[in-house]
C-alpha cells in the first residue's frame, strides 16, 4: 500500500505541486501541524481578509470555512480541474493522477 510521501512524490512526478489552504491563521496551522507531527507541503493560511481566496474558487461554506476541495491550476494560472468533496472523506489521487496525464 502506497504511503502519503510516496504520493506526494508522485506529483512532483507531474512538476506539481500539492498545497493544503484553510482560513485559519498561520499559529493555527502550526499548532495543528505539530499535533499530527507534521506535514510534507505547504499549508496556506486564507485568514485575513477571511477566506478571501477560498470565496474566489467559489468554495467558501456560509459556515466559515471551506470545502474539501482539489484544485489542478496549470502554470499559466488556468484553473484545469475543480473536484469538491464532503468534508469527512479523502479525495482519491489516481482521480487527480488522470487528469495530470491528459494536461
Amino acid at each position: 500500500m502506497p504511503s502519503y510521501e510516496d504520493d506526494l512524490s508522485s506529483f512532483e512526478r507531474y512538476d506539481t505541486q500539492v498545497l493544503g489552504i484553510s482560513v485559519d491563521s498561520i499559529p493555527s496551522h502550526e499548532a495543528w501541524q505539530k499535533s499530527i507531527g507534521g506535514i510534507t507541503y505547504p499549508l496556506c493560511s486564507d485568514f485575513y481578509p477571511h477566506g478571501q481566496v477560498t470565496t474566489a474558487f467559489g468554495v467558501l461554506r456560509d459556515e466559515g470555512f471551506p470545502e474539501r476541495t482539489l484544485l489542478v491550476i496549470d502554470k499559466q494560472g488556468i484553473v484545469r480541474f475543480i473536484d469538491v468533496h464532503p468534508i469527512g472523506e479523502q479525495p482519491d489521487n489516481e482521480e487527480i493522477f488522470q487528469i495530470l496525464r491528459s494536461l
